[in-house]
Order: C-alpha cells, then sequence, then structure tokens
C-alpha cells in the first residue's frame, strides 16, 4: 500500500511540475545509485561504532536545515540539554549532523559551524539509514535522544544563546545599517506577517501543496498603523521576509520594507533579529531568532491554543493575541469555550476550520496597534497594570487551562505560561472569557 502512495505522490508531483520535475527526480536516482557504495560500507562501519561505543560513543542526526525555526529551536535544545547533563554520556563521545537537502539560512548555518561537527550529507544519511535498519541503535539517534526530550523539558527557552556574531560580523551589519541611511544606536522593531509566497513561490517547496497553512496568513496593511505609532515612539519598524506577497507601502521613513529591499540577505536577517528591540510577528520560524537572543515578541496567533503550548517557560515579557474565531452560519464570534468544542481549538490545518464551519477574522489595525503599545510601555516600564487587567489574564488562562483538560489536550510543555495575553484585547471582549 505505501509503495502505491508514494508512486502516486511522485506521479502528481511530476504533472504538477512537469520536465523540471523529471529531471530533479532523475537526478535524485541518480545520486542514490552512485551512493549505493557508501551504502555498502555503512554496514561494517555501524557494526564497528556499535563495537567500541562503551568506549566511544558516536552519535549523528539530521538538522532540519530547510525551515529557519526549525535549525535554531532544534539546536539550541541539542546546546542546553548538553549544559544540563541531560543524555550527556558518561563514556567519551563525538555528536556529528548532516543537514537536509536546503539551507534556509546561511549565516545560521556558518554560525553553527562554530559550534558542532557538520559532516556531508552523502556520508551520514546512508549510515543513518543503516543504523536504523539494523535493530538496538537508538543510542546513536541524536534525534531521538535531544530533540524529543528537550522540547517536553522546556529546554529551548532556558538557557543563553550558545553561538553569537563575531566582532568582525556585528561590525558588518553596523556598517551595512549606516549604508542605507539608518543611524548609530538604531532602535528598531522587526516586525513579520505570514503569508503564503515563501512556500509557494520557492521552487525548494513548490511541489507541496501548503494550503492548509492558510489561517495563519495575515495582511501586511493591518500591521501599518501599529508601526506608523512605533515610530512615533522613536522606533524604526523593519519589515521582515525573505519572499512576501506584497510590499508594506508607506511614506514614513522610519518604516523599511526590509524584505523588498537591497539590503535582504542571510547574514542581515540574523543580524536584526538578534538586535531588535523586540518583534511582532504572526507566529512563524523567524521569531526562533529573537527569541533565542531574548527578544521579547508580541505574537499574534491564529489557533487559539497555540500561545498555550508555545509560550510556556518562555520570555515573561511576551505578548500575544489571537485571531477571532466567528461561526460561518451565524457569523456570531466564539467565546473560548465554543472555540475548544467546535474541534479546532488545537489545529493546525486549515481545512479543520472549513470543515468545522470556523472562520479566524483577522486582528483590526487597533487591536494591533494596542498590542505594539502595551509591548513598548511595558518594555519602559510606564506600563500601570490595574486590578481589573490582573483578573482578566488570571480568568483567561483558567478557562482556557480547565478547556484542554477537559478535552485532554496535553501540551508538549511543562509549566504554566509566563506570557500575558493583550490587555486591551481582554477588556473589550470580555465576553469571549467564558
Amino acid at each position: 500500500m505505501k509503495i502505491f502512495e508514494i508512486l502516486n505522490k511522485h506521479f502528481k508531483q511530476i504533472r504538477s511540475g512537469g520536465v523540471s520535475v523529471i529531471i530533479k527526480k532523475v537526478y535524485s536516482t541518480m545520486c542514490l545509485i552512485l551512493q549505493s557504495p557508501v551504502y555498502f560500507l555503512s554496514f561494517p562501519a555501524v557494526l564497528l561504532i556499535r563495537f567500541i561505543s562503551p568506549w566511544f560513543l558516536i552519535r549523528w542526526g539530521e538538522l532540519r536545515s530547510s525551515r529557519i525555526g526549525h535549525l535554531t529551536l532544534d539546536t539550541s535544545v541539542y546546546f542546553n540539554q548538553l549544559e544540563e547533563d541531560i543524555s550527556r554520556p558518561k563514556q567519551r563521545f563525538l555528536d556529528c549532523f548532516y543537514l537536509m537537502k536546503y539551507v534556509a539560512n546561511r549565516q545560521l548555518l556558518k554560525m553553527l559551524r562554530r559550534k558542532i561537527v557538520i559532516l556531508p550529507r552523502w556520508i551520514l544519511l546512508p549510515l543513518d539509514r543503516v543504523n536504523i535498519f539494523i535493530p538496538g541503535g537508538k543510542n546513536h539517534n541524536l534525534k531521538k535522544i535531544f530533540m524529543d526530550k528537550g522540547i517536553k523539558n522546556n529546554l529551548q527557552k532556558s538557557f543563553s544563546p550558545h553561538i553569537n556574531l563575531t566582532d568582525e560580523e556585528k561590525l558588518s551589519g553596523e556598517n551595512i545599517l549606516k549604508k542605507f541611511g539608518f543611524p548609530d544606536n538604531l532602535k528598531f522593531v522587526c516586525l513579520i506577517v505570514r503569508d503564503s509566497a515563501y512556500l509557494d513561490k520557492n521552487k525548494k517547496y513548490s511541489l507541496r501543496d501548503w494550503s492548509y497553512h492558510n489561517h495563519r496568513n495575515g495582511d501586511i496593511n493591518r500591521y501599518i498603523l501599529a508601526a506608523e505609532e512605533l515610530t512615533k515612539r522613536g522606533y524604526y519598524v523593519f519589515r521582515m521576509g525573505t519572499k512576501v506577497s506584497k510590499p508594506m507601502k508607506s511614506s514614513n521613513s522610519k518604516i523599511f520594507d526590509y524584505a523588498n529591499s537591497e539590503m535582504r540577505s542571510d547574514f542581515m536577517d540574523i543580524y536584526l533579529g538578534i538586535n531588535c528591540s523586540f518583534c511582532i510577528s504572526t507566529g512563524l520560524g523567524f521569531d526562533e531568532i529573537p527569541r533565542l537572543f531574548h527578544k521579547p515578541i508580541a505574537n499574534i496567533y491564529a489557533p487559539l491554543v497555540v500561545p498555550y503550548g508555545y509560550l510556556i517557560n518562555n520570555n515573561d515579557k511576551d505578548l500575544i493575541i489571537t485571531k477571532h474565531h466567528l461561526n460561518k452560519k451565524s457569523n456570531k464570534a466564539l467565546s473560548i469555550s465554543e472555540i475548544f468544542s467546535s474541534n479546532v481549538a488545537s489545529s493546525a490545518d486549515f481545512n479543520e476550520f472549513k470543515l468545522n464551519e470556523v472562520e479566524l477574522q483577522e486582528n483590526s489595525p487597533d487591536e494591533i496597534k494596542d498590542l505594539a503599545v502595551e509591548m513598548d510601555e511595558r518594555l519602559k516600564g510606564t506600563w500601570k497594570e490595574t486590578e481589573e487587567e490582573v483578573i482578566l489574564q488570571r480568568k483567561f488562562w483558567t478557562i482556557l487551562d480547565e478547556n484542554m483538560k477537559k478535552l485532554n489536550i496535553k501540551s508538549l510543555y511543562k509549566g504554566k505560561p509566563k506570557a500575558k495575553f493583550g490587555a486591551k484585547y481582554l477588556k473589550e471582549n470580555q465576553n469571549w472569557i467564558v
């Protein structure tokens, strides 16, 4: 059955992509044939590695390098587990990694190479597959050892970053900003709004239907009001992104459409993510860069339950709001409990929202601006939290937790969320918190 499914998938890709896809598949087949000697040699190599493992343990794993979020998150989990002596071998050991076919950000990879051993894929992939084929090789599988356990132990959030820019790279970033006319000691915010362009227009991913992510997309124009307000408060705003659907149109000289500029590069993506005052995001892979360096994030999420899962044990300065959930038949806004009873609270698939007749409505420009203002004032220490806001905050997390327990939705993470939900959003939507 699996063989037919695999063949059917390939035929669909060929019908969709035409000659270019056929060429890629022929190339991949030729590479596999040429690699056959490596697979043959991997069998005795695996047996030898297992034999010496009581004295010298060799472990390996694939880095999910095709997405910047996974590449950042997985490696930070690895570093932090080593620091905590979790899954650290008692004997001497060597850990090696290999990459996927694509690398989302070359600057991030460059920084990682300074800290970990990354070997060619054609060497380690056969070794990895042979090790899985021969029973008893779990102690050599870094993905099983680190990535799964690390998430459950919240270790991707708890430590200082183990990678950083060199002094030369920091100077290079400063010089690039000067070249484009930005002042010294620049105070800026990174703004990133997910749309479908990165996956749809990128040849690396175009063979797959990514429409199930559509509920996560946002309209950059809804964020202009927030950006305008932040410039009045002394910030520049950099609209981030590698490939985007449309430009961010603003006549404000302090709002920079970096995603569509000549400045945009893998290096500057990382430099800006590391050095921003905070980030405004709709929840995507780039977040892991500012998050790794403990920069606060104002998150505008789509599914309701996402904040509970991803913001536990995170920066206590983070803020969140979610899109409005509407019943498509009545056009009525759903409360928290109604969202859970509609079977979409924990959904990561746009098709499930359609199936359950729930529509996600984007937040208004004013709601986004209010979140940005709250973040700015909390960071400056000028935000005065009222007793009503404290009560609403507690009520929101309590009701969310009760509904998760009622439907037996378990978070991958231990502990309680440190982030706060947007104060004004809660005050203006109190009928929602039931």
